[in-house]
């Protein structure tokens, strides 16, 4: 691993390189290594999140060697450089048409993309579904029994290279319509109700004591949120900008589904 890493870093520096068959088959490896799950973008070790750097180089690298070709799929006709994934009944992944798992993505056995779509480097963990019309950006991270119901947008990061990519942890749920973007990072088994709009630059409003508490970039796990707004000034006068509030915890359970309903009546969530 460590010598294909070192050829990848040689290649990014210098895209002459990639003429040689040596350093465009390390490409190629590893995109196969993302593709079957052997390696991926990032991982939690020790409760931190690591970024693998140089994987996100290889993914970049790869639409240098990729060749535009003509995908011919039933009635259908694609142009474009990176194929659809193949092999999905032998993984155990339910893709329902039009949904698409792009190469070089992995998603684990029982994970469900209906109409909706996986780019490239991206990981989707067993039982979690991609529902209608939701996207999984290239090189996010979705968790174990996570939704996204339709319409969800989790945005994707490819550079700069070992900037950290859209995390979702397991047990998520994230209701419709919701745009998850910028290397926002959502703790296990919260809920976002619909419409809820996350980026770096979000103030994530935790309102549910005497005074609000104000943090941006990461959701809390259990952590209940919905849509809301804050006044700014602008020199044009003061309107309001969107947040995101925290309203409440999700009940610990041993049946997160039993939980999750329990939640989203609880609260009165839209989703």
């Amino acid at each position: 691993m460590t010598e294909l890493q070192d050829k990848i870093e040689a290649a990014f520096a210098d895209r002459s390189l990639l003429a040689d068959s040596e350093y465009s088959a390390a490409v190629e490896q590893a995109l196969e290594l993302l593709d079957r799950g052997e390696a991926r973008i990032a991982e939690e070790k020790a409760g931190e999140w690591i970024v693998h750097e140089w994987l996100q180089k290889s993914v970049l690298l790869y639409f240098s060697v990729a060749q535009m070709q003509v995908m011919e799929l039933g009635p259908f006709e694609f142009h474009d450089k990176i194929p659809i994934k193949r092999g999905l009944a032998e993984a155990r992944v339910r893709v329902v048409p039009p949904g698409t798992v792009r190469y070089g993505a992995f998603c684990e056995p029982g994970v469900v993309v209906m109409p909706g779509y996986v780019n490239i480097g991206a990981r989707v963990a067993a039982g979690s579904m991609v529902d209608t019309w939701a996207t999984v950006g290239s090189c996010a991270q979705i968790g174990a029994n996570v939704h996204l119901s339709g319409g969800v947008g989790i945005g994707g990061v490819l550079e700069p290279p070992g900037a950290r990519p859209v995390i979702i942890e397991d047990g998520a749920f994230i209701g419709s319509r919701c745009i998850v973007v910028e290397g926002m990072h959502v703790g296990k088994r919260a809920v976002l109700g619909a419409n809820v709009v996350l980026t770096k630059s979000t103030s994530i409003i935790d309102v549910t004591g005497s005074e609000p508490k104000i943090s941006k970039g990461h959701i809390p796990d259990g952590a209940v949120v919905i849509p809301g707004s804050m006044p700014k000034q602008f020199p044009a006068g003061e309107f309001g900008v969107p947040c995101a509030l925290i309203i409440g915890s999700r009940k610990p359970s041993t049946d997160l589904k039993t939980s999750l309903n329990e939640t989203l009546r609880e609260f009165a969530i839209s989703v």
